[in-house]
């Protein structure tokens, strides 16, 4: 066989291909790398949101569309929007309602909205000052209802007027629908309504206040077109009785820690699974470090429910190393895959007395336990949602 002569330049492009097939190979496997630690970031997130209001309330749209509205936000005499696509990362729609027009019937403290889709139309249901006003309550809040074909308004109110009124102030509304019927949840405030217990006697002998004043969850019918109500309200939840009962510690800290005058039932909201009616409320002043959140169970819509023993299931966590305090005013965020996500507002070290939001996973166990796994700061899954 012939032997074939040499050529330098031929080792010189040999060795060269093998260069550029090592480097391809190793850009190849930085590129995984970088992909792989860029999935990292994107499939985790830590709370709080990016989002600073109050009274948290988001409506899962369909579609991988979620709509996130709260108390202040940036909107004046009124509500904003933010929307998401996947519960982390929120953009600001701007303000889809505003009251203190002269066709409102709200003058002013607009808080916790609600929006409901309901055959192609938006509702939302929040609580404000009402104009009329006769004897100059401080406070007269009531629950009116605004609607909309968009998630992002405009909402334009429904009536000229409240819902109902039940003869004393309300805040905080919930809607639930089972069977063709919508029930309304409210709390009757606090506002001059004080109640005899052990804990106000307590307060008194201690020479701390004159009289304790709490606010009601109530639960009502409500009328097809929310033109008003059904029957008279039902009460569904208040502070406890006696001090020995095993919800009064955590449900009177505003008193014991000598915050306010004031006990709190409030921010309700209400689900059913496995045929349990669950229905979650906070305690406590909304501005105080100890603001919590628990839950009670009931057979029907309207009760009667007992309180959980596992009560609270979402409070401060300084005490344990974290920097979370007054968490409370949840919703609960229904995923298209069965999942359950708690959403609430609470302050940290770094907010101060700002309100920011919370997003924590929240489920209920084989014994039928509801949990929510927060407040957290550190990092998590972001929700898959399908």
């Amino acid at each position: 066989m012939k032997k074939q002569p040499y050529h330098p330049f031929l080792h010189v492009i040999i060795f060269g291909f093998i260069l550029l097939e090592l480097g391809s190979c190793s850009s190849k496997q930085s590129q995984n790398e970088r992909l792989e630690s860029q999935e990292k970031v994107v499939s985790t997130f830590s709370n709080p949101l990016d989002v600073e209001f109050g009274d948290p309330y988001i409506l899962n749209d369909g579609n991988g569309k979620y709509y996130m509205y709260g108390t202040g936000g940036g909107a004046e005499d009124g509500f904003a929007a933010y929307s998401s696509n996947d519960l982390v990362d929120w953009k600001f729609e701007g303000q889809v309602y505003r009251g203190n027009t002269p066709d409102s019937w709200a003058s002013k403290f607009f808080w916790a909205p609600e929006v409901y889709k309901i055959d192609g139309k938006y509702y939302m249901f929040f609580s404000a000052q009402w104009k009329v006003n006769p004897t100059n309550e401080e406070e007269n809040f009531m629950i009116g209802v605004a609607v909309s074909d968009s998630p992002t308004g405009p909402f334009k109110e429904m009536y000229d007027r409240p819902i109902f009124d039940p003869g004393y102030p309300v805040i905080d509304a919930n809607v639930y629908q089972e069977d063709g019927k919508y029930y309304l949840y409210f709390s009757r405030a606090c506002y001059k309504h004080p109640v005899d217990s052990e804990v106000a006697d307590w307060a008194k002998e201690k020479g701390w206040y004159d009289e304790i004043e709490e606010s009601w969850v109530y639960g009502v019918e409500l009328k097809p077109d929310f033109s008003g109500v059904i029957g008279k309200p039902v009460l569904c939840l208040r502070p406890p009785v006696k001090m020995n009962d095993q919800q009064a510690e955590w449900e009177s800290r505003s008193v014991t820690k000598q915050e306010i005058n004031r006990r709190w039932t409030e921010g309700s909201v209400i689900f059913k699974k496995n045929d349990v009616y669950y229905i979650m409320y906070s305690s406590n002043y909304y501005a105080g470090e100890n603001y919590a959140v628990g839950y009670a169970t009931g057979k029907s819509p309207l009760g009667p429910f007992t309180k959980a023993s596992n009560n609270p299931v979402l409070e401060l966590n300084i005490h344990k190393g974290g920097d979370v305090t007054g968490t409370g005013h949840n919703n609960i965020v229904f995923l298209d895959n069965g999942e359950m996500y708690c959403v609430y507002h609470g302050r940290t070290k770094e907010s101060g007395q700002e309100r920011v939001v919370f997003l924590d996973k929240m489920e209920i166990d084989e014994d039928g336990k509801l949990i929510v796994h927060g407040p957290t700061t550190t990092l998590q899954a972001i929700p898959l949602g399908k």
